[in-house]
């Protein structure tokens, strides 16, 4: 099997993985600030012994690994909007919006790079963003769920361009082990800042929510990270976030069978789904035709 193919397989799955997460967090009766700090907490214990087994001979100097906890603390943002927007609208909504992350991507990585812009991407991002205003106009009930979400996107969108460079200097365990551990001690300062200010406990795990937290952290984090930073070393950042697209029809599918939620959504949803999923072939055909004129 070619490397370029077997990044393609791994970036299938992690995108099936991706979609997982969502219904995932509507099982979890934790807000979704909490949800991400037990989800990074679960992953950060399950790879450190991992990271000291494997880590690269050449030590990551300091100001590396501020910079890859800084990262960490860009997912967890998106992460904590992520599910925000699941609790504030529904699976199905939350996922729908991660659909702009490559319209975000092929606008943020010229500004923040100096590259040239790509029209053929930014045409297909914004046809996402259509889909996008659809569904805002016709399900006006979903609307500030969206406008968290497409926060959501933007943060995703910032981290993945920066991780794409990191994928040639450090290995996977590197760069998760300190992402993972940046994010935790951001969120960590934040719950311990909102419960002074609030006088609020801190909130605790169900026996439901620990089973479903500890399948979200090590298969759906772990795993799934693995194979997206492994997928990211053969194909690009943009084609990694158009095909995240895919996200919405694998965590709406299990929504539809475990929430019925088809049964929220009006036209405007179906039509704007309709149309980020044309974006997806797009995106998948232009692929595909630069492989074979190369």
């Amino acid at each position: 099997m070619s490397s370029l193919k077997r990044s393609l397989i791994q970036l299938h799955v992690f995108v099936f993985l991706a979609g997982l997460t969502a219904p995932l967090g509507n099982l979890i009766q934790l807000n979704g600030l909490y949800i991400v700090f037990y989800r990074i907490l679960l992953t950060v214990l399950a790879l450190s012994p991992i990271y000291l087994l494997h880590q690269q001979p050449n030590k990551v100097s300091l100001k590396e690994k501020g910079w890859l906890m800084f990262i960490g603390v860009l997912i967890s943002i998106h992460w904590v909007c992520f599910y925000g927007s699941i609790k504030l609208a529904n699976v199905s909504v939350a996922l729908v919006c991660i659909s702009c992350v490559g319209l975000f991507t092929a606008i943020l990585e010229p500004l923040l790079f100096k590259t040239k812009f790509i029209w053929s991407e930014l045409l297909i991002g914004l046809l996402s963003l259509i889909g996008i205003l659809f569904i805002f106009q016709f399900d006006i009930q979903f609307r500030t769920g969206i406008l968290v979400g497409l926060v959501s996107a933007l943060f995703a969108s910032i981290f993945t361009i920066f991780n794409k460079r990191l994928t040639a200097q450090y290995t996977t365990q590197t760069i998760q082990t300190f992402e993972m551990l940046g994010g935790l001690g951001f969120l960590a300062v934040v719950i311990f800042g909102m419960n002074q200010y609030q006088n609020a406990t801190f909130l605790l795990p169900t026996k439901s929510d620990w089973f479903w937290l500890i399948i979200l952290s090590l298969v759906c984090t772990v795993l799934a990270n693995h194979l997206m930073l492994s997928a990211l070393k053969k194909i690009s950042a943009f084609t990694l976030n158009v095909s995240l697209n895919l996200e919405p029809v694998y965590g709406i599918i299990i929504a539809i069978i475990l929430f019925q939620e088809h049964k929220q959504m009006g036209k405007g949803f179906f039509i704007g789904m309709s149309l980020i999923a044309i974006s997806v072939m797009l995106q998948m055909l232009r692929v595909m035709h630069q492989q074979k004129t190369k």
